[in-house]
């Protein structure tokens, strides 16, 4: 047992441990401009923060009439972005020392993410943190994907973890109502400051509604620590 006794903790990726939303935008916005002669914004991207890759694309498909399949269209983004994500993605530093105290302190830690299986390894790959983080596990294994909780229940499954020992830190909304119904704390640091005030976040603790701007290792340890 670690010294913060049963805890396990399962980190979301995407705005939560690294910086990789305006990647995952251009290779979105590249994505409908070739495939549906749309265009793009960075508000429209903002709708599907915490949505996974395949159930965004499976909705654009319908939506746009694009005769190409979810699993091409995943492939294709899959591509676009790994090759953005590669170049450049960061880690928020704050984030990346909490990793390592936790590490070093025995917790059991995941990443429970709606990005492919694929980009996921390839972002810790590249990072690093997959010298600390080395369960994983991608929305495109399970049943459903966030809001539902299957992909966190599936993370503490290989954990050996019980939910109600798991706490999830998490930047969206529906990650955060995923937390809440696989019977999970969880920690908030909304990606759009604007998703602070979501139904989905009241029962956060902490919620840090500044986001990254606000969010601390130590304040996050001394929320984790025993009570």
């Amino acid at each position: 047992m670690s010294t913060f006794g049963t805890i396990s903790v399962i980190f979301d990726l995407d705005g939560t441990l690294v910086d990789s939303e305006p990647n995952y935008y251009e290779a979105s916005r590249a994505l409908l401009a070739e495939h549906a002669g749309r265009e793009y914004t960075w508000a429209d991207n903002e709708q599907y923060v915490g949505i996974s890759s395949h159930e965004t694309l499976a909705l654009w498909r319908r939506e746009y009439g694009i005769e190409a399949t979810v699993d091409e269209l995943l492939a294709d983004l899959d591509r676009r972005y790994l090759a953005l994500a590669r170049a450049e993605t960061p880690v928020y530093p704050e984030m990346r020392k909490l990793v390592e105290r936790l590490h070093d302190a025995g917790v059991p830690m995941a990443v429970a993410s709606g990005s492919s299986r694929a980009a996921i390894a390839a972002i810790l790959a590249g990072t690093g943190l997959d010298a600390q983080l080395t369960t994983f596990v991608s929305a495109e294994e399970v049943p459903r994907g966030k809001p539902a909780p299957d992909v966190f229940l599936a993370a503490a499954e290989l954990l050996g973890a019980e939910p109600k020992d798991c706490v999830v830190f998490e930047d969206a909304a529906p990650g955060a109502e995923a937390a809440r119904a696989a019977g999970m704390r969880c920690v908030a640091i909304p990606y759009v400051a604007a998703h602070a005030d979501d139904a989905a976040f009241a029962a956060a603790e902490p919620l840090f509604r500044g986001g990254h701007g606000e969010f601390t290792a130590q304040a996050a340890l001394d929320a984790l620590a025993p009570r």
